[in-house]
């Protein structure tokens, strides 16, 4: 049997008819990533695979003959990000050789659920070291124990990060879908960057215990995958109250265990959704797929508003990084202290990557780190006036304004631009001039991205947001514009772009 991009539900269906197993399913996934990720176009996506993946797809083979199945992800091979934990025989190291060994105490709580729904947790994925905030010229996609995950559109562009190999894995059918983890922009951009499509939660929907931290007041974890129903089936699976993470419990009675029920085809239909124009940059190739888009929204029956625009959408940047330093400091020191690792604190990270940098940092260095050392605690003014002006600016008078002055059900912005050439030189050389990610990632609210078009074979996503536990409303109008439009092409693993096209 060969590989096909089967969605979710297909391998429900052929292993309910008994035209595949679990076992076998995980065999053909993990001849995949060794012939694509390790072999020939090496995308390098897999950090590691898991040594039990089979064992667990035999048990739940055995589930399912003797009548037993857990549901949607019964028997499905999914990878995570390198930053979740696993208690098992796989490391959770975010990259970083100075975490290399570490075994986590126990399961994050969405790998708790992702076992309990059935799921095969086939391995981990690569990312940007330290979920990309370590160094100020970091290079997405590089980390110093799993080196550089490529984009499978083009091996020479960026996946982004820092989810990147979670989004590259997904877009070269190494799994069925992925889970990535965002603090601003890290589920969006490589979704995005690599034609799947990606969810950021609301803060809250899912459990961030287990996972390790950036910054508790932005991090979140999410679904990667190929249709927007995959995703929806993947986001209903692992919400659920975490005692051990407060910001669960606002969730209770606002999260649903099933979210594709809220697909539908004529989701557009009669929603009002605004275009925040000062967010749209100028990108003129960018623009003229984003306006195709607008007018297949249009002839589904939506209302466009536009312009709608964000008020303050760019005017936290600093304050947004002084929080993530004040809470990295905080937040890996009480991460480290509950594991077995042999660095415990920030500071013992910083000093390790000194001493071993021609092995650590052979390319950036640690200036956020460092940075973040240099913090106080949280009960500083300086951090909690900074919080206090991210959430004004982001929620109340930003994302909340808009969306009340306008009556809109959603916000639509374009993803961002074309991949970027890898330059271990330099660093990132974005020269995207849009804002989509950082209001709903600051605000803490959803957002979702949907593959919309290609600019010489480089996927272009396009992006719903909208306030707070409003992810019914995202999918709904995802999934119809998904639906009508059906762009996403495979990857082909080219050398490099395709400037025919």
């Amino acid at each position: 049997m060969t590989l096909q991009e089967w969605t979710i539900s297909e391998l429900q269906s052929m292993m309910t008819k008994g035209e595949l197993t679990a076992r076998h399913l995980v065999e053909l996934y993990l001849e995949r990533i060794d012939a694509v990720d390790r072999h020939g176009p090496k995308v390098n996506s897999v950090i590691e695979t898991n040594p039990d993946a089979l064992a667990i797809a035999s048990s739940l083979d055995e589930e399912r003959r003797g009548g037993k199945t857990r549901g949607p992800l019964h028997g499905v091979p999914l990878l995570i990000k390198d930053n979740i934990d696993t208690h098992d025989r796989m490391q959770t190291t975010s990259g970083s050789l100075a975490l290399e060994g570490h075994i986590a105490p126990s399961d994050a709580f969405i790998v708790k659920k992702l076992r309990s729904a059935g799921a095969v947790i086939l391995g981990k994925t690569n990312l940007s070291e330290w979920a990309n905030f370590r160094g100020k010229h970091s290079v997405s996609g590089w980390s110093s124990r799993g080196g550089l995950t490529r984009n499978p559109y083009a091996l020479d562009r960026s996946a982004c990060g820092s989810s990147s190999g979670s989004a590259a894995a997904v877009a070269a059918n190494l799994c069925a879908a992925a889970i990535g983890t965002e603090t601003d922009g890290s589920i969006i951009c490589p979704s995005q960057t690599n034609s799947i499509v990606g969810i950021k939660p609301t803060l809250g929907l899912w459990s961030r215990s287990g996972i390790i931290p950036i910054a508790h007041s932005q991090d979140t974890a999410g679904p990667m995958a190929r249709t927007v129903a995959d995703a929806a089936i993947l986001l209903g699976a692992l919400t659920g109250v975490d005692e051990s993470d407060s910001a669960t419990r606002l969730s209770k009675k606002r999260a649903f265990k099933d979210y594709t029920k809220f697909l539908d085809e004529n989701g557009l239909k009669g929603a009002r959704i605004g275009v925040p124009r000062k967010m749209i940059g100028t990108d003129k190739r960018v623009i003229k797929i984003f306006e195709s888009c607008l007018d297949v929204t249009k002839q589904m029956g939506a209302t466009i508003v536009d312009p709608a625009d964000v008020p303050n959408f760019n005017k936290f940047s600093k304050t947004e990084m002084e929080v993530l330093h004040y809470e990295l400091k905080t937040d890996l020191n009480k991460y480290l202290a509950g594991t077995k690792a042999l660095l415990k604190t920030l500071a013992e990270i910083i000093k390790f990557n000194e001493e071993n940098k021609d092995r650590v940092m052979p390319y950036f260095g640690q200036e956020h780190m460092e940075n973040a050392q240099k913090k106080g605690s949280l009960r500083d003014k300086k951090y909690r006036h900074a919080l206090a002006k991210n959430h004004r600016l982001t929620r109340r008078e930003g994302i909340d304004a808009t969306m009340r002055t306008h009556k809109l059900d959603a916000i639509v912005v374009p993803s961002g631009g074309p991949s970027w050439i890898i330059d271990l030189v330099n660093g990132d050389t974005i020269n995207w001039d849009m804002e989509s990610a950082s209001p709903a990632a600051v605000a803490g609210y959803p957002h979702i991205t949907v593959p919309a078009g290609y600019i010489f074979g480089l996927p272009i996503g396009i992006s719903f947001f909208a306030q707070a536990w409003q992810e019914p409303t995202l999918l709904k109008l995802a999934y119809a514009f998904e639906q009508a439009t059906k762009v996403r092409k495979p990857p082909e693993f080219l050398p490099t772009a395709n400037l025919s096209l």
